[in-house]
């Protein structure tokens, strides 16, 4: 049983019906163990796990809720209340949304923070309240205990997506690296961990690597303009961190005709990056399991509700796809949730 509570109507229903499978362990370390659930019968009978993401308007936050309603099932007697702010960039949109869940009790939250600080007061609220906590996707910072930490290892994303470019231009050349937004820590971790890969690289130069292209494709598509135009003739590469920045990039590339001709690392897919595989104008896409985030978030608060042992930090794996292996396992049904669902169960 679930009740989607999203925001202007969204047609997230249908992909949670088809129980979708897609495709960041990080330096932050959990503080501790919340409390616990409510009451011996909240153990024991029906349980409200809300689960909230850092946005509703991307393709991968879909597939988290898909992974929750899929762990709803596999327990049983669990019901998923989802909802979370429209866009990544609405802090106070999703510290409003945790309130509001901690007002009515419900017996345990799965988070994804969009802010690594800004978060803190009202984690440690639902501490008070005595109701489990769950951290997925990005880290938060110190101040209020979790239960569990689950999430891509993102600072090893990002150093495999530094090693793919290295590889693609040879290990030579001229790279622009396009930041998220600053206190989002799992693309932080991504851009660290891309920095310090290619700074092992003796021959390559990132020549820009403290502009930030803000959460949404239009802003992602003008910033990345922006630089491309400025570096027109030096740069070879550029690697963007998550799937709006990557959309606004490859269009960039696109309107300024360097497509094809500046290397381009991607983190997270969509249809238009996947198709970049093929026409080459994307030479990698970092791939996460945000289906499996959703699904250990969700079984993790559970068991900690019902009084059984969890690991304080889930890895849910980091993949490299390419136009070579796109096609392979794992790499099919991380890309291309919509074809693998059929066969998807958990």
């Amino acid at each position: 049983m679930s009740r989607f509570a999203t925001p202007h109507g969204s047609p997230f229903a249908s992909l949670i019906l088809l129980g979708v499978s897609l495709f960041g362990l990080t330096a932050c370390q959990p503080t501790g163990n919340s409390t616990g659930g409510k009451s011996a019968q909240a153990k024991a009978g029906h349980l409200r796990i809300a689960v909230i993401p850092k946005g509703t308007s991307h393709q991968f936050w879909l597939s988290v809720w898909a992974g929750a309603e899929a762990a709803a099932k596999e327990v049983g007697d669990v019901e998923i209340l989802w909802k979370g702010p429209e866009t990544e960039a609405d802090t106070a949109g999703q510290i409003a949304v945790v309130k509001n869940f901690i007002t009515s009790q419900v017996d345990g939250i799965c988070l994804a923070p969009n802010h690594s600080q800004a978060l803190i007061d009202v984690v440690a609220e639902a501490n008070a309240e005595n109701i489990p906590v769950v951290i997925y996707d990005s880290g938060l910072g110190a101040g209020a205990s979790y239960v569990s930490y689950v999430a891509t290892d993102n600072y090893r994303g990002g150093q495999l997506a530094g090693e793919r470019m290295a590889e693609v231009l040879g290990h030579k050349g001229k790279v622009i690296l396009l930041r998220y937004k600053e206190g989002s820590e799992s693309t932080e971790q991504r851009e660290r961990g891309f920095l310090e890969a290619l700074a092992k690289e003796p021959d390559i130069e990132v020549i820009s690597s403290d502009q930030y292209a803000g959460t949404s494709t239009q802003e992602a598509m003008e910033k990345a303009t922006q630089l491309l135009n400025k570096y027109r003739d030096q740069a070879n590469g550029i690697f963007a961190v998550c799937e709006p920045n990557c959309n606004g990039t490859l269009e960039a590339l696109v309107q300024t005709g360097l497509s094809g001709k500046v290397k381009f690392v991607a983190f997270d897919p969509s249809d238009r990056l996947i198709a970049g595989l093929e026409d080459g104008s994307v030479s990698g896409i970092l791939l996460q399991d945000p289906f499996e985030m959703g699904r250990q978030s969700v079984l993790a608060v559970v068991k900690h509700i019902r009084g059984e042992a969890t690991d304080k930090v889930i890895n849910t794996g980091e993949y490299v796809a390419t136009k070579e292996n796109q096609t392979t396992p794992p790499f099919d049904r991380l890309l291309r949730p919509e074809s693998a669902a059929q066969g998807q169960s958990h």
